[in-house]
Order: C-alpha cells, then sequence, then structure tokens
C-alpha cells in the first residue's frame, strides 16, 4: 500500500509532492484514490459489511461575489462510503484554494459547482453545504458520546495493527465506548494523523483492555484515514462477531480540513457533533 512509484496506482498524487498554490478555479486539482486499494485486502471490495459516509470540513473556504468582494463560509461534504473513490485530502485543499480569486454570483451556485466537481471525482453523488459563520449551532463543540476508554491501566507493546489483541467474553452486552488515542499516518508522506474513534456495537461483551490495547495497534501504521476506521469495523466484526456495529472516527483538521468517516451495518449516517480537538 506505500508504494509510490511511477507504476504505483497511487503514483499521480500530489501528496508527499512539491505543490503551487493556484487561486484560480481548477477542479482538474481533485484526486481520486479507489477505495478498492484498501479493500481487496480486506476481502471487501465486492461487498461491504457496512453503510457510511465520510464527513468533511472545510474551514478555509473563501471565493469572491460577482462585485469582487471576497467572501468566506464553512463547508461540509458527505462522500457516501459506497462510492468508487476516496477523495485525497491534500488535492481537496489545494482545490477550494483554487476559487480564492473566482468569482461566484451567490453562494448556491458554488455549492452546486463544488458538489458537481466532488461527485464526479467520488464517482457517486456527493451532497454539499456551505454554512454561514453565524451559523454556529452546526459546529457547537461536544464531549463525544460513550464510555471513554483512556483511563484504563493498560500496558502497551504492539504499534501495528493485530485484530489478535481483541478479547472478548461471553455476555451479551450493548455497549458505547470513545477513545481519544487514535493515532496513525499518512499513507504516502507518514505524518501523524490523530483521531477520536466511537464503537458502538452489540454482541459479545469486548474486553475494555482490549480493545483500547487494539486502538493503539494503528499508532505506527500508515493508512489514509477512511482506510483505518474501515480496518478497524473489519478487524471488530470478524474477531469479535458482534450483532451491530457502528466504527465512527472524527480526525482533527490539517490544511483547514478534518474529516470525519463512519461505517456502521444499522445506523444511518450521523448528525454530525464536532469534538473538541476539530
Amino acid at each position: 500500500m506505500g508504494d509510490t512509484t511511477s507504476s504505483s496506482p497511487l503514483a499521480h498524487l500530489s501528496l508527499g509532492k512539491t505543490s503551487q498554490y493556484v487561486d484560480t478555479y481548477s477542479p482538474k486539482l481533485l484526486q481520486a484514490v479507489p477505495r478498492s486499494l484498501n479493500r481487496e485486502e480486506l476481502g471487501i471490495v465486492e461487498e461491504q459489511p457496512f453503510n457510511g459516509v465520510d464527513i468533511w470540513n472545510g474551514y478555509e473556504l473563501s471565493w469572491l461575489n460577482s462585485r469582487g468582494k471576497p467572501c468566506v463560509a464553512i463547508l461540509q461534504a458527505c462522500v457516501p462510503a459506497n462510492s468508487p473513490n476516496l477523495i485525497e485530502s491534500k488535492s481537496f485543499k489545494l482545490y477550494l484554494n483554487s476559487f480564492n480569486q473566482y468569482k461566484v454570483d451567490t453562494p448556491d451556485a458554488l455549492q452546486q459547482l463544488i458538489e458537481q466537481d466532488l461527485s464526479r471525482c467520488a464517482a457517486a453523488d456527493v451532497r454539499v453545504r456551505l454554512f454561514s459563520l453565524s451559523e454556529t449551532d452546526a459546529f457547537q463543540v461536544c464531549p463525544g458520546k460513550g464510555e471513554l476508554l483512556d483511563d484504563l491501566d493498560i500496558e502497551v507493546t504492539q504499534y501495528q495493527p493485530d485484530e489478535n489483541v481483541l478479547m472478548c467474553g461471553e455476555a451479551w452486552v450493548e455497549r458505547e465506548h470513545i477513545s481519544h488515542l487514535l493515532k496513525s499516518n499518512c499513507l504516502i508522506t507518514h505524518q501523524p494523523d490523530w483521531g477520536s474513534v466511537t464503537i458502538r456495537y452489540t454482541g459479545k461483551e469486548i474486553i475494555k483492555e482490549s480493545l483500547l490495547r487494539y486502538l493503539i495497534t494503528f499508532r505506527q501504521h500508515n493508512e489514509f484515514h477512511e482506510q483505518c476506521v474501515e480496518r478497524i469495523y473489519c478487524d471488530i466484526l470478524r474477531q469479535c462477531q458482534p450483532q451491530k456495529l457502528t466504527v465512527y472516527a472524527r480526525y482533527t483538521r490539517r490544511g483547514g480540513l478534518d474529516i470525519s468517516p463512519f461505517r456502521s451495518n444499522f445506523e444511518t449516517a450521523p448528525v454530525f457533533e464536532r469534538l473538541i480537538r476539530q
């Protein structure tokens, strides 16, 4: 997965390369990554054991109105998990910056344009909404739901994903846990990605210490955000066999963008709730 030679399907990405910022609208800046690359290894190319969405929030969107006056907004884009492609984050950032000196008549026209471009990149219908800076309710900080795992006193020696770390009891339970200790690295640049992850399930009880230990094993793992969440989902599903399972990660922003991948076999896409590090 880390191969970026000229023959690699990731060789075209601008990620990890010096890039020139373009301030004139350029949809060609958007770059797609086939979701099948990671799903082949997980064995879920043909059929995924989940539904879901990748929720992107862009805090650095600006453009010019028809009279040349700058405008700003917060963008939220929802990319369906069943889309053939995910949208590479650096290209997304460069694309949004290409509007900086571009004139658009109305916010609605800009929203439609961005929705069209993202949908073309993902090869699926992407929903986009622009929020004015007065619409603060949508971006209130919440503490995150679920029993916090992070205060458990555990010893950790493994920093690469290993589903065998997960252990289950016999009791049938409904549980919701949250951890802020999720950390992985970008697949290409190996820069750290920081996140919080909520896990909801119904099934045999997952021993809490083993779940926290498992999440920490991603600490030196190199993979894109969306791919990490799908790996967590598939590992828990395979190892613990819960009847119902949701994995919802919320990553800290980079370059004015944050992403919250959501995967579930029983829930629809959540109402976005921003955590304190986003």
